[in-house]
């Protein structure tokens, strides 16, 4: 699954809560896992992670990165959408818990049942349901909602291509019917389906235009959460106010969240300038993911006087790949050699000295920061899956671990580049006038593409190591648009990109890696692998019939995209780093939860005036 999205193969309910056998009909049940038993039972009042006392009101004003231009969802993967309020103003069929791992229990759903053999899941959903219009949600709005995101949204066209039908199978009923049967995990993704007002996208806008969910909008959207549009400033500011006749307040999965009456989108271009509004008051909190910034940026008055927190919060719920992308698409990336080369020409340890005061570690793995990654040399049941590719993949997989080149020091960096030369002249490349050439005399040159000064940064600090080796190379700045523009239509040479993992990957693998994904517009294989093991080893880990067959093929996965050398690796930081205005309190937070920002936190008043307002 995606880290936001789903969940994956591995074990359902356990016996104790699953009441069905392989003999019997499925019956309704109030939560779905994958890893054994639910937590919380059918009777559960909240989660154990929340305040339900907890005070309602006030205000919360944070920052969101770029800008935005569009409240449509069903087109969402645009960097205008707005994301940082979708899923406030949307809801799902399951509510996802934060102390459970691949656990959702009932949201707009009061119950969902399915076979033993996984061939379709049915959702039923809960009466009281409605949008905030004061209509009900129905079964048709569910079936609408999947149709369209997987006709409009790349993304969801990937997640959701193996369920064949939606259906309504009674009054509240919805009876989703996948193209095969084994598929452990698709019962569960269904239930993290965003639900859109069918009524309300068929209709007309206030000036009696048709509606059409195909095409980006300004129009307020529609929803059924806990919060709706009150006001923006298009591309600048996005106002969310609290529903106080929200239909869900009282529901297990809804007590002791969403507990603000406002919140606040404050949107920059770029972290630097909201830095500054966050000095000056102007929002609450700040996520920094800048380690100069962390390190350097943050001695001000109101730090000293301990009227603002620099806070840590431990990245436990899921992993990540962030790489410099080779975009395979272009010729000149299908040779590993080169890709490989490339690799050894980028001194991580220089670059994380002078430019992050040495706090990050270079990923070495596609699931960097889980036990999903690979590490030594490949043995028992991941060993047992690499034999049936064997003939497909490079021989390292079975000999070598896998280790990223180590820099940081003259001998150690002209070693690399040494390497780096090695293995292009072994590919036919060679250096004419100090520029490499490729084997039919063609210069090789590169586009670096960014849309942010971090990476910008980064690319700047790799360029000359490139140019080492004789690549001509470039490095341009476009704004967020074009660079959306751009990638969507793998209209690049290099690019840098974050793949998020989960602690349970499934069907999204599909679209990261997969061969069909590849010529997609939207989708997220920006290499572009065209790779018959690795789709191979996709359908190995989606439909795994174990949480150790999981492991073992997810590993077996991360070690043939290692040793293919698609990308450059980057950096990893195991805490999510926030500062913050103290006017705020929050429970104790779940393991899952990273932040809790903003839904496990409140308003404290007692706090907001110890600290007093802006000057």
């Amino acid at each position: 699954m995606a880290p936001t999205l789903g969940a994956t193969p591995g074990f359902l309910i356990s016996s104790a809560t699953q009441a069905q056998t392989s003999a019997s009909e499925p019956t309704w049940r109030h939560g779905l896992s994958l890893f054994g038993e639910l937590k919380y039972p059918a009777d559960f009042k909240r989660f154990d992670y929340v305040n339900a006392d907890a005070p309602k009101g006030g205000v919360a004003r944070t920052i969101a990165i770029g800008t935005f231009d569009n409240f449509n969802v069903a087109v969402a993967g645009i960097k205008g959408s707005i994301a940082p309020g979708e899923g406030l103003i949307y809801e799902r069929l399951m509510e996802n818990s934060q102390d459970e791992v691949a656990t959702e229990y009932g949201l707009l759903a009061e119950a969902a049942q399915h076979p033993d053999d996984f061939a379709w899941v049915m959702y039923r959903l809960r009466k009281e349901v409605r949008w905030h219009d004061g209509k009900p949600i129905t079964p048709e709005d569910v079936i609408y909602s999947l149709e369209q995101l997987k006709k409009l949204s790349p993304m969801y066209a990937s997640y959701y291509r193996h369920v064949a039908k939606a259906e309504k199978s009674g009054e509240r009923e919805v009876k989703f019917t996948f193209d095969a049967p084994g598929n452990r995990e698709l019962p569960h993704i269904v239930g993290e389906l965003m639900v859109l007002p069918k009524h309300y996208w068929e209709g007309t806008d206030s000036q009696g235009r048709k509606r059409d969910i195909s095409q980006t909008t300004l129009e307020p959207p529609l929803g059924s959460g806990p919060y709706r549009i009150k006001d923006f400033v298009a591309g600048r500011s996005l106002t969310l106010e609290r529903v106080k006749d929200y239909w869900g307040a009282g529901l297990p999965v809804q007590v002791g969240l969403n507990n603000f009456d406002e919140l606040r989108f404050e949107y920059f271009r770029d972290n630097t300038v909201a830095l500054e509004a966050f000095k000056a008051d102007q929002v609450d909190w700040i996520a920094e993911n800048s380690a100069k910034q962390w390190a350097t940026a943050y001695d001000f008055p109101s730090m000293a006087e301990k009227r603002t927190i620099k806070e840590e919060f431990p990245v436990s719920d899921s992993g990540r790949m962030q790489a410099f992308v080779l975009n395979l698409r272009r010729e000149q990336f299908k040779d590993a050699r080169l890709r490989r080369a490339f690799n050894f020409a980028f001194d991580f340890e220089e670059m994380n000295k002078q430019l992050f005061f040495g706090q990050y570690k270079r990923i070495d793995s596609y699931f960097y920061g889980t036990e999903l990654a690979s590490s030594g040399l490949p043995e028992g049941a991941e060993l047992a899956i690499l034999e049936t590719v064997r003939d497909k993949v490079p021989a390292e997989v079975f000999t070598k671990p896998y280790q990223n080149p180590v820099g940081g020091d003259p001998e150690a960096v002209r070693a690399n580049l040494r390497e780096s030369m090695r293995l292009l002249k072994e590919a036919g490349y060679e250096i004419k006038d100090h520029k490499l050439v490729d084997p039919s005399g063609k210069l090789v040159t590169v586009e670096i593409l960014v849309d942010d000064p971090g990476f910008e940064r980064i690319s700047l600090f790799f360029k000359p190591s490139l140019e080492r080796i004789g690549v001509t190379t470039s490095i341009r700045m476009v704004d967020s648009a074009q660079f959306e523009s751009r990638e969507r239509s793998f209209d690049y040479d290099i690019v840098t990109h974050t793949w998020g993992e989960s602690l349970s990957p499934g069907n999204e693998q599909r679209e990261y890696w997969g061969s069909q994904a590849t010529e997609v517009s939207g989708s997220q294989n920006l290499i572009g692998i065209k790779n018959p093991a690795v789709d191979a080893l996709i359908d190995r880990i989606i439909f795994a019939k174990s949480r150790a067959e999981l492991v073992a093929a997810t590993k077996a996965l991360d070690r043939v995209l290692l040793w293919n050398f698609y990308v450059v690796p980057q950096y990893s930081y195991p805490y999510a780093r926030y500062a913050r205005w103290d006017r705020f309190s929050h429970a104790e937070l779940p393991k899952y939860a990273r932040s809790g920002l903003p839904s496990l936190w409140w308003f404290d008043a007692d706090k907001a005036a110890r600290i007093g307002k802006k000057s």
